[in-house]
C-alpha cells in the first residue's frame, strides 16, 4: 500500500477492510521483516507494478506473477528472454506492462551482479533501514510518500542497475518490507503487540 491510497478505517485498520485478501495482507505481511533475494526481488518488482494502480490489484495477481517470475528467483528472472516478454504481454492474469516487465528482468539481473560482487541485496536493501519509530502513527496524514532513506535507497539501487523504482516505491518497499512500521497507533496490529 503507498501512502496515496485512502484507508479504510471501520476497524481501526490502516487499510484493507471490505476485502480479506486485502484484510489480510494487511494484518499477517505488511510491516513485517522480509529478508531473502527472491523474497526482496518480489516485492521491488510488485512494488513497479503497483505504481499507478491499486495495491489490490497487485495482490489479486500475485500468484501469477510468482508463477511466471519462477518465485522471483533472481537468476530465473535474470534469464527471461525478449521472447519471454512478449510472452508475458499476452497473459492476461498479471500486469501486462512492457516498462515494468523489462524493468523486473534487469532488477533479477541487478541481483545477480551484486552476488558477482560478493553483496547480496538483502544486506543493500536493508542498509536504509531507519531507527525504528519511538511511537506508532498517530495518523494517516503523519504518513509520508518518500523519506531520506527511500531516496537515498532509490538512488543506490538505480546506480547498481535496478530500474522502475524510485523514492516513492522505495518507501512503499519500506513499509511493505518492514524498514518502517507505519501502523497506526489504532490499528489492530499495533493494539496486538
Amino acid at each position: 500500500m503507498s501512502a496515496n491510497e485512502v484507508p479504510q478505517e471501520a476497524t481501526g485498520r490502516c487499510f484493507g477492510d471490505g476485502d480479506p485478501l486485502y484484510a489480510a495482507y494487511h494484518d499477517t505481511e505488511w510491516g513485517v521483516p522480509v529478508h531473502g533475494e527472491a523474497e526482496l526481488l518480489e516485492r521491488i518488482a510488485l512494488e513497479g507494478f503497483q505504481s499507478g494502480l491499486s495495491w489490490l490489484t497487485v495482490l489479486r495477481k500475485r500468484d501469477a506473477f510468482r508463477e511466471v517470475f519462477y518465485g522471483f528467483d533472481p537468476a530465473r528472472v535474470a534469464a527471461l528472454t525478449a521472447a519471454d516478454v512478449e510472452r508475458l504481454l499476452q497473459d492476461a492474469r498479471i500486469i501486462r506492462n512492457r516498462a515494468k516487465i523489462e524493468a523486473t528482468i534487469a532488477n533479477g539481473q541487478a541481483v545477480l551482479a551484486l552476488h558477482a560482487d560478493g553483496r547480496t541485496l538483502d544486506e543493500v536493501f536493508w542498509s536504509f533501514a531507519p531507527p525504528p519509530r519511538t511511537a506508532p502513527l498517530a495518523s494517516f496524514e503523519e504518513m509520508t510518500a518518500t523519506s531520506p532513506e527511500s531516496i537515498a535507497m532509490a538512488k543506490a539501487l538505480k546506480k547498481l542497475g535496478f530500474r522502475f523504482f524510485g523514492p516513492t516505491t522505495a518507501y512503499a518497499a519500506m513499509q511493505a518490507c518492514g524498514l518502517v512500521d507505519d501502523h497506526l497507533a489504532t490499528c489492530p496490529v499495533v493494539l496486538a503487540r
